[in-house]
C-alpha cells in the first residue's frame, strides 16, 4: 500500500496497542515502524528487475522483522525511560506495527515475501489496489478522535480501536467482493468456450467495486472488466496477442526466468522495433502497463541478452472518467463491453 496508508495503519496499531498506558508516544513510535518495511526502497539494486521484484522481501519477512523487533524496542525503552516498564506492550507494538504492514501489503497484487528467507513465493491477494481511500480514510478518522480527544484521551482512544476493527472489516469485504467476481468470470470465460491456463482478479484502482481480469493461455491473454453495480453477469472479454517465442535464447538469463517467477506467469512478450519487451500484466491497463522491461535485442535466428532497462509506460488519465462510468456498471470503452 501507499506510504500513508501505511502510516497511518502503524499509528493506529500503536495507539490500539499501548495509547492507553504511554499516551500519544505510542501512535508515534507505531507510525515509525509502519515505515521501516518499506526503506528497502533505498537499496540500490544492480538493474530495474531486481529493485522491481526485491522490494517487499527480506525488509518485509515476518521472520526478518521478528529478529528486528529487540533492537527497535531497545532503543524505545532507551528513549522512553519512563515508559520502559512497559517492556512486554512495546514488543507488541513493534511487531505489530511490523506484521500488519506486511499482511496489508499481502493484500495487494505487486508481490510479498512474507516468509523470506525460507519461502520466497510472493503473496499477491490482489483484494485492494495500492491506494484505497475508504481503507485510509478510516484510519486517518480513529487517528484524528485521538488528536482533538486531548481532554478525553480514552475517547479517542476507543474511536481509534473502533476504526482499526471497522478496516479490517473491510479488507474482509475486499476478498468477498473479489472472489465473487472471479466466479463470475469464470463462468463467462466457460459460457464463452474461452479456455485459459490461469487467471487473475484485481481490484480496479481506488476501488473495490470495479475488477479486473487477466486470463492468460499459450497464444495470448484475455482481459475483461465487472462492476458489482452490472445489472447482469456479462464480461465481454478481449483478447490480446503475446509472443514468448520471442524469448527464445535467452529462456535462461535472469531476469527473464526472474520475471516469470515473480509475475506467477502474469506477463506478456512483445516485440517494438528491435527491442524485446516483457510486461507485468496485474499492474496497469492496456497501453498503461507500470512494469515494462526490455530484456532483449531480436537476432538472427534468435535473441540476444542485453542489459535490462525500464520501459514502464504512463497510465493514461484520460481514462478514469470511463472507469468512474464503469464502476457504476455504465458500459464504457475499457475494452469490456463495447
Amino acid at each position: 500500500m501507499d506510504s500513508i496508508t501505511q502510516i497511518a495503519l502503524g499509528a493506529a496499531v500503536g495507539e490500539a496497542t499501548l495509547g492507553h498506558r504511554v499516551g500519544r508516544k505510542a501512535a508515534v513510535w507505531g507510525a515509525v515502524c509502519g515505515t521501516i518495511p518499506d526503506l528497502d526502497v533505498l537499496v540500490p539494486f544492480s538493474d530495474p528487475v531486481a529493485a522491481f521484484t526485491y522490494h517487499r522481501s527480506f525488509s518485509h519477512s515476518l521472520i526478518l522483522l521478528a529478529f528486528l523487533t529487540p533492537l527497535v524496542v531497545w532503543l524505545i525503552r532507551k528513549i522512553h525511560t519512563t515508559d520502559a516498564s512497559h517492556r512486554l506492550g512495546w514488543y507488541l507494538l513493534v511487531y505489530l506495527a511490523f506484521a500488519t504492514h506486511v499482511l496489508l501489503d499481502s493484500c495487494t497484487i505487486y508481490g510479498t515475501q512474507i516468509f523470506w528467507p525460507i519461502v520466497n513465493t510472493p503473496m499477491t491477494w490482489g483484494s485492494v489496489f495500492i491506494i484505497d481511500p475508504v481503507y485510509t480514510f478510516l484510519l486517518m478518522t480513529g487517528l484524528m478522535a485521538v488528536i482533538l480527544s486531548r481532554h478525553n484521551p480514552l475517547r479517542g482512544y476507543r474511536i481509534n480501536a473502533g476504526t482499526l476493527v471497522l478496516s479490517t472489516l473491510y479488507l474482509g469485504w475486499s476478498f468477498a467482493a473479489k472472489f465473487h467476481a472471479q466466479s463470475v468470470a469464470k463462468d463467462a470465460l466457460t459460457e464463452q468456450g474461452i479456455e485459459y491456463q490461469r487467471i487473475v482478479t484485481l481490484a480496479s484502482p481506488f476501488n473495490t467495486i470495479l475488477w479486473r481480469f487477466v486470463a492468460v493461455d499459450y497464444s495470448g491473454y484475455y482481459t475483461g472488466w465487472y462492476s458489482l453495480l452490472d445489472g447482469d453477469r456479462e464480461i465481454r472479454f478481449t483478447a490480446h496477442p503475446s509472443d514468448p517465442g520471442l524469448l527464445a535464447g535467452i529462456e535462461d538469463y535472469w531476469p527473464v526466468s526472474r520475471l516469470q517467477w515473480f509475475t506467477k506467469g502474469f506477463y506478456s512478450v512483445s516485440q517494438e522495433g528491435d527491442e524485446i519487451i516483457m510486461s507485468d500484466l496485474r499492474m496497469g491497463i492496456e497501453g498503461g502497463y507500470v512494469f515494462r522491461f526490455k530484456v532483449g535485442e531480436a537476432g538472427n535466428p534468435h535473441t540476444h541478452e542485453t542489459a535490462v532497462e525500464n520501459r514502464g509506460q504512463t497510465p493514461d488519465l484520460s481514462l478514469v472518467p470511463d472507469l468512474w462510468k464503469r464502476l457504476r456498471g455504465q458500459r464504457t470503452g475499457l475494452g469490456c463491453c463495447t
